[in-house]
């Protein structure tokens, strides 16, 4: 089963840097492990550097290629490499390019800025969608808390859409955020690292567990 289903919500930890750290999440059970090949992220990995061991995670959990607005070149080396069951375009990317450079499984994601900028992105057909908090200063990344009365109201708009979940989520409020918007998965980053800016096992385990209570108990 696919990280994003609307039956069972998944759970995928963003801004993975490190073997170590994808190890510990899946053993946590993440479904789902995304990394960043956006230079101007604080949480970019080098494609060249990093592709040996993505590839070993293969079988374990779904890896997902997160770019903003790549050249062809670079989203033509995340296919052919074999190593990514999704691409997710996370940038300023049109409908037509992603169908064309998205591979099989793609996802486009929408910053909550407002219903008509929400309106305006949907107009992307997409297999699937991530719905992110609105920063000017950024794509994605800046740990703000999402809109979720909008998430939840673009959610129910397109019934028959997968849509993922992030912004500023964390053990603490995963739940709840879950509760009210009934997002097909949850995607995490900041929330649940530590001090140095890596994941923090413990932190990791509690953001999952958190998210199977919740499914378990919708009115917990």
């Amino acid at each position: 089963m696919s990280w994003l289903s609307r039956t069972s919500p998944g759970v995928k930890i963003c801004g993975i840097r490190r073997e170590s750290d994808a190890r510990f999440c899946i053993e946590a059970g993440a479904a789902a492990l995304g990394f960043n090949f956006h230079p101007g992220s604080k949480r970019f990995i080098d494609f060249d550097g990093s592709i040996s061991w993505i590839r070993a995670l293969g079988g374990v959990a779904e890896r997902v290629a997160v770019v903003v607005n790549a050249d062809s070149m670079l989203l033509e080396r995340i296919r052919s490499s074999g190593c990514f069951e999704w691409i997710q375009f996370h940038g300023d990317e049109s409908a037509s390019f992603c169908a064309d450079q998205g591979g099989d499984r793609w996802l486009k994601a929408i910053r909550l800025r407002d219903r008509d900028a929400v309106g305006e992105a949907l107009r992307c057909e997409a297999p699937a969608y991530l719905l992110d908090a609105w920063d000017a200063a950024s794509y994605g990344g800046s740990g703000k808390t999402a809109d979720w009365t909008l998430a939840a109201e673009t959610i129910q708009s397109r019934p028959a859409s997968c849509f993922a979940l992030a912004g500023g989520l964390t053990p603490e409020n995963v739940a709840s955020a879950l509760r009210q918007t009934r997002a097909s998965a949850l995607d995490v980053a900041g929330g649940v690292e530590g001090p140095d800016g890596f994941k923090c096992p413990a932190r990791v385990r509690a953001f999952v567990q958190a998210v199977k209570s919740a499914c378990l108990d919708p009115q917990k």
